[in-house]
């Protein structure tokens, strides 16, 4: 896909991997609607965007509800007329206390955000995007899927899922012209690892993880790379693509 003249709704786009996201699609010419629950930082990247001289629209989106999903591709549509390019970003982790502990509300509340919103936002772009012909929908992963962490069960549950859901989509390229996939990050250097623990500083396991991994903690930057890599290339579905630097041996 040619990304110039394109419109793209991106979650959790108020700060670190959905930001840089939004920045680099626009840099490509595209559209943006930044939707996020955090409406400062929302509004935040929305400034950022117009700055470069960009088209860019903020919604306050709650994608863990499917009336949030609906309010969220009602507002790009109203203000775009459409929707090209829909990036599934918006994600949490538990944080503290660790697993077992972690209490019944929060269990739910990430579940919901991480793979439901990924699910009905990909739902939900499918129909949106049946006008227009097809388009990409990429969502996020994580490395936590496959590297179990006994302190997060939950989070590598819940991107476990996506990543299972990614590759079962991948006929929708041949049924519906929208090619679904995922990126998989490893650790990147944004506002979630300090939202990890109490919403202050990272959750107590994540500490150390940060002082072994340092100088290999990936940039946003990196995984916007492979999103818009993914969109370009209009050969791919159903592929979850591992995006991190090498550790440091232990």
């Amino acid at each position: 896909m040619d990304i110039a003249g394109k419109i793209a709704l991106i979650t959790g786009a108020g700060s670190g991997i959905g930001r840089a996201t939004s920045l680099m699609l626009a840099d490509a010419g595209a559209s943006i609607m930044v939707a996020d629950v955090d409406e400062a930082g929302g509004r935040e990247t929305v400034k950022a965007l117009e700055a470069r001289g960009a088209k860019a629209a903020f919604v306050k989106a709650d994608v863990a509800t499917p009336q949030g999903v609906r309010d969220m591709f009602r507002a790009v549509e109203d203000t775009f007329g459409g929707v090209d390019i829909v990036y599934n970003n918006a994600g949490v982790s538990c944080g503290n206390p660790n697993w077992p502990a972690t209490s019944l509300d929060r269990i739910f509340e990430v579940v919901n955000i991480n793979t439901s919103g990924v699910m009905m936002g990909t739902k939900a772009a499918v129909e949106a995007m049946a006008t227009r012909g097809g388009g990409v929908v990429i969502n996020t992963a994580s490395i936590a899927a496959d590297n179990p962490n006994p302190n997060e069960p939950i989070y590598g549950g819940t991107k476990a899922a996506v990543a299972m859901f990614t590759r079962c989509c991948a006929r929708l390229k041949d049924t519906h012209n929208v090619r679904v996939n995922a990126v998989s990050p490893g650790m990147v250097r944004t506002e979630f690892q300090r939202k990890t623990g109490d919403g202050v500083a990272p959750a107590d396991w994540l500490v150390p993880a940060i002082d072994r991994i340092g100088e290999a903690i990936l940039p946003p930057e990196a995984i916007a790379q492979a999103v818009l890599d993914f969109i370009r290339d209009d050969s791919l579905a159903g592929e979850v693509r591992v995006v991190t630097n090498q550790l440091p041996a232990r």
